[in-house]
């Protein structure tokens, strides 16, 4: 994190931990998501370019080009924010970090010029992540020391300072234990004291409106130097005893995906009807707008060798046909009873239930008109649904018709109306929601009459497709949901949710919201056994869009335990049964240095190999050799590695109950638990 040109400069007794001017930039473009997509929801998806001791936290689908570039004055290097809009999808604040979590009693400072004075601009110190840290900035006139949790902000100090948007203004804030200084242009404005201050972080500048900075300062004592250090050495010590107690990652299988590789539409299963497992692959390709109607073009069946079994359409090298941000209509599922899963996708109109073993058609029908006035349909692009029949976003396997197994087949949409059809392949009932259907709804049996009812779009909706409840929430989607057991205490359920700017969600059985922490746009949910010397199932979470990657962990009940950021997005935040005594860790993404497993107290524990650049794009966890424990599976267009445990296990293993494999999805909160009671299951 120390700049390679400053690395331990003495200076009155003052050691510079960094000193950013620049000039190692070239004239150009920050590093940035070119795309501003939903790829990094599920993919590891990194900024390309040279970004020096720099992370850039935020993204948002409102953006086009760079939030920040370089500019250059009289041989002079400036970071410029760019950014205006900073209202969607829910206020976000454009910011650039640098250094480390365990810096603390330093002084930052920066020269900068905000070019608009309607908004604000300045450094942040103390960082923990980027919705955790102060501020010290010019606004209104005044400066100010904010800090920022999550989506509020709290004003803890002020001082009248004329500025304009002409001049350069040098910020400098000292902290010294629970006590910090600010300073502009060398007057002392502003005095404060907080534990907030004594905790330490990273720095990093922000602003709302356009901005300049450069001559970027952070420094400490020759004691404090000493201090940091010694904290760094033992947290390395401590990383690494904690990984000694953990399976190393051993790599398995190697799979050449030739020309039919794609991202995390894929889906397991046993295409032959016995133990062994296979892959089966979706290219899509894209209709009218965006990812609106995604068309699957190829789909692959391969064994674990990556022999094909089958294929059905025509595979592409085109790039564009593995970057797809939406759902896929594919699961595979023995629907038929016949102890061979057959494969349940829906292509060109028709909804499609293939053999196994062949890919051959067993049965088939059309899917549904799209027979609902536009006016009536939400989150259709142009305000027109594009065909006269329904082109599926997504298919879930359910048993609404109260069979001893699941045989029912939900459809859906993108994001208004599901469509329920029995084995037969014949139409049940249909449901458009008055409230966004998010990304994939769950079905389960919440009354105990043997037949499923389904979350969907808020709602809660019966087998036969009548409306229940209604959770009191108007805006956005929810894009993944939990049910389970999670406390102890009670033999109650909940839902837990993730449903964007509507933050983290707990509610209950009857449509009663428990707990919501407004955490940006929550993204990603998952539940498991993190910390089993705690009782009950703890939750975790993780948000994207506007500040993205920050990963939140709450209790049983809800209540927030840690937060932490890991600087990628693309984080998968499942399950993981790796050691096979009962204790899940936690799947980030598959980076060698920052991603791997981690625990419940949020340390990485088990990481990748620094191998032979094996894929990072896609990760997934899924026990594939057989003895209870997962493997991690991570792969791009191109290969698939499979990695497993470095050693064997004698005796009994802890297999638990997860989400089944017939119901996968992109969107799909993860659980783990002792058995099926705690989903409510028999």
């Amino acid at each position: 994190y120390i700049s390679n040109k400053v690395a331990a400069i003495m200076n009155n007794n003052r050691i510079t931990l960094l000193n950013e001017d620049f000039k190692d930039f070239s004239i150009g473009d920050f590093p940035f998501d070119a795309e501003h997509s939903a790829m990094g929801e599920y993919h590891l998806y990194p900024n390309k370019g040279y970004c020096g001791a720099w992370f850039d936290p935020v993204c948002n689908y409102t953006y086009r080009g760079p939030s920040w570039i370089i500019t250059e004055e009289n041989g002079e290097h400036f970071l410029e924010q760019m950014r205006v809009e900073t209202t969607n999808p829910h206020k976000t604040y454009p910011t650039l970090a640098a250094g480390d979590f365990n810096w603390k009693n330093y002084t930052v400072s920066a020269k900068m010029r905000i070019f608009n004075t309607s908004g604000d601009a300045g450094i942040c110190f103390n960082y923990q992540n980027s919705l955790n840290v102060l501020v010290l900035l010019l606004r209104e006139q005044k400066l100010m020391l904010v800090y920022r949790h999550k989506c509020e902000e709290k004003i803890l100090a002020q001082a009248d300072c004329a500025f304009d948007c002409d001049s350069f203004y040098i910020l400098k804030a000292i902290c010294d234990g629970s006590n910090v200084k600010c300073f502009v242009n060398g007057e002392l404005k502003i005095e404060y004291s907080d534990e907030l201050i004594a905790r330490g972080g990273k720095i990093a500048v922000t602003a709302s409106v356009p901005a300049q900075f450069t001559d970027i300062a952070v420094c400490v004592s020759e004691q404090t130097k000493r201090e940091i250090d010694q904290r760094i050495s033992e947290i390395k010590k401590r990383d690494d005893e904690r990984q000694s107690k953990y399976p190393k990652m051993k790599l398995f299988k190697k799979l050449d995906l030739k020309n039919f590789g794609t991202g995390r539409q894929i889906r397991f299963g046993h295409l032959t009807g016995t133990k062994e497992w296979h892959i089966v692959l979706a290219q899509c390709q894209k209709r009218v707008f965006k990812d609106a109607y995604a068309h699957i073009s190829c789909l692959t069946a391969i064994d674990l060798n990556g022999n094909i079994l089958w294929q059905l359409g025509e595979p592409s090298e085109n790039e564009s046909f593995a970057k797809l941000t939406a759902d896929v209509p594919l699961q595979v599922y023995d629907i038929d009873g016949d102890g061979i899963d057959e494969v349940i996708t829906a292509r060109n109109f028709e909804l499609l239930i293939l053999d196994g073993r062949t890919g051959m058609v067993k049965k088939k029908c059309k899917t549904p008109f799209s027979d609902e006035e536009n006016s009536t349909l939400i989150g259709v692009p142009f305000n027109r649904y594009a065909f006269d029949r329904l082109n599926p976003d997504g298919i879930r396997i359910a048993n609404f018709s109260g069979k001893s197994r699941p045989s029912d087949i939900l459809l859906k949409d993108r994001y208004c109306r599901v469509y329920a059809l029995n084995s037969d392949l014949e139409l049940m009932w249909k449901f458009r929601n008055n409230k966004n259907t998010g990304h994939f709804p769950y079905a389960f049996d919440i009354d105990g009459d043997g037949k499923d009812e389904l979350f969907c779009g808020y709602n809660l909706i019966d087998h036969d497709g009548s409306l229940i409840w209604t959770l009191p929430i108007e805006d956005d989607h929810t894009d993944e949901i939990i049910v389970g057991r999670l406390n102890p205490q009670s033999d109650k359920g909940c839902f837990g949710l993730v449903s964007g700017t509507q933050g983290f969600i707990l509610a209950d059985f009857d449509g009663n919201i428990i707990k919501q922490d407004f955490i940006g746009h929550a993204q990603r949910i998952s539940t498991g056994n993190y910390r089993p010397n705690v009782d009950g199932y703890d939750i975790c979470t993780t948000n994207y869009w506007g500040h993205q990657g920050i990963i939140y962990f709450y209790n049983c009940k809800g209540e927030p335990v840690w937060e932490k950021e890991t600087g990628l997005n693309g984080n998968i935040i499942a399950p993981v049964n790796w050691v096979g005594d009962g204790t899940d860790l936690i799947l980030l993404n598959a980076d060698a240095k920052y991603g791997g497993l981690m625990d419940g107290d949020g340390n990485i524990v088990v990481k990748f190999p620094d191998d032979d650049n094996h894929p990072v794009l896609c990760a997934e966890a899924i026990d594939i050799a057989g003895d209870a424990r997962d493997e991690i599976i991570v792969w791009d267009k191109n290969t698939m590695y499979i990695y497993t445990q470095d050693n064997t296990i004698d005796g009994e293993v802890y297999k638990p109950v997860k989400y089944p494999h017939y119901n996968s999805s992109n969107y799909r909160g993860e659980y783990s638990f002792p058995d099926k009671s705690y989903i409510f299951e028999k």
